[in-house]
């Protein structure tokens, strides 16, 4: 639609209020979450009947949306099977000083969220983590931040490890292992970065920390226990899943939907309880910002937008221009919602992994910058551990600044 019609003037108000929800994380006076902001922008999208309800669903990456779904399924059967439990609680006894310790978390958890995805194991790790910081008597907090931190990074490794990658992976159909080698020396390096400054301070050691009574009060937890069966059946259908995907060309959501099925088939856990795991309320923010995104390509105005910034000298075919639009988008919008914005102006061999990396990079900056923040802060509040927006900023800030840094050096190579 190159003239502006009435119904341009629709997409543009619906547009404008989604992504304002976006940025505020709701509406006001409304009791609407980005997710619900998402959906009833899709559910205006149809009723305005700017498209039907079919051509709605057509505008729906049904690959990304199955790959996603089906490795919450995977994580659903390590949480029930006490695998992300087990393993916080073997890496807490090791007999290591602090320094060793945040080393030892940082690779594990920056390892898992490159499978798992760094959501699924901050949401799993985060409460067993505080709890036997506490128990130990040492200060959780930078233990905390260090596993958001390297989770965020740790997961910018694959195309697997958080939402936004899979959804760059499959709309862009970029080669699994071939983004794995261009992403493994940042995401390393930044890992690095990351455990220098937060392994720095505790190089001292530190009074013993008494936990209050309300702190005690929270960890009367009951641990998952670890079922060794279940947890190897999740672990080999996720190890299998990531061999398929380095050495075949098998569709990776025809694959991953296949081995989420096997899963199913458990004579263990009722499949109630695995659906009872899965985030259905990301499912549903990606389908209604696909369908609201799609929306507004339809009037012209992305191409439009995408050519006036060309001519500006912002050119987002090129890795800088798309470096810093995806910086900025990502603190913005967040990350997810970045990523789909830009998406259409991806060109260029530098394109994915530059999206790919920035914008999760970038998720440290700040804390609603990245669900794994959040989800990590909200574990910590409910333990009695308070990590306002300051003192993540004063670890989330220098993070985010080197290893931006250290992507940029390297995109600039791509």
């Amino acid at each position: 639609m190159s003239e502006f019609h009435p119904q341009t003037a629709i997409v543009l108000a619906v547009f404008f209020i989604v992504y304002l929800g976006m940025i505020l994380g709701g509406l006001p006076r409304l009791h609407l979450d980005r997710t619900g902001v998402a959906l009833l922008g899709a559910i205006a999208i149809v009723g305005f009947e700017v498209m039907t309800p079919e051509q709605a669903a057509q505008s729906i990456h049904l690959p990304t949306i199955l790959l996603l779904f089906s490795f919450m399924v995977i994580s659903a059967q390590m949480r029930l099977g006490g695998f992300y439990d087990a393993v916080t609680r073997r890496i807490a006894a090791l007999p290591l000083g602090s320094m060793g310790l945040m080393g030892v978390i940082i690779a594990v958890s920056a390892l898992l969220s490159a499978v798992f995805s760094n959501d699924i194991v901050c949401l799993a790790m985060a409460p067993v983590l505080a709890e036997v910081c506490l128990r130990r008597r040492v200060d959780p907090i930078p233990f905390l931040l260090g596993l958001a931190c390297a989770s965020n990074i740790g997961s910018a490794a694959t195309l697997i490890g958080n939402p936004q990658n899979m959804l760059i992976g499959e709309v862009l159909r970029l080669p699994f292992a071939a983004y794995l080698w261009q992403a493994l020396p940042p995401v390393a390096a930044g890992l690095l970065a990351l455990w220098a400054l937060l392994a720095w301070p505790l190089r001292r050691p530190a009074a013993l920390l008494q936990a209050s009574p309300a702190q005690l009060q929270a960890l009367q937890t009951e641990a998952t226990p670890l079922d060794r069966w279940q947890t190897a059946k999740g672990l080999i259908v996720a190890l299998a899943l990531v061999a398929i995907f380095l050495f075949t060309d098998w569709p990776r959501d025809v694959a991953a939907l296949v081995g989420a099925g096997l899963l199913l088939l458990s004579q263990r856990f009722h499949s109630s309880k695995v659906m009872g795991l899965i985030d259905w309320e990301l499912l549903i923010l990606f389908m209604g910002l696909f369908v609201v995104n799609h929306a507004l390509e339809l009037t012209g105005l992305t191409q439009q937008t995408v050519a006036w910034l060309a001519t500006q000298g912002i050119d987002l075919s090129q890795p800088l221009a798309l470096f810093i639009a995806t910086l900025g988008l990502s603190n913005l919008v967040s990350n997810v919602p970045a990523v789909m914005l830009l998406l259409p102006a991806a060109e260029g061999a530098h394109a994915g992994a530059t999206l790919a990396l920035v914008s999760t990079m970038a998720g440290n900056l700040l804390i609603v910058g990245s669900i794994a923040n959040i989800i990590v802060v909200d574990a910590a509040r409910r333990c009695g551990i308070e990590i306002d927006w300051r003192r993540h900023a004063r670890t989330g800030v220098p993070v985010t600044v080197l290893t931006l840094a250290i992507t940029a050096m390297w995109v600039a190579r791509l």
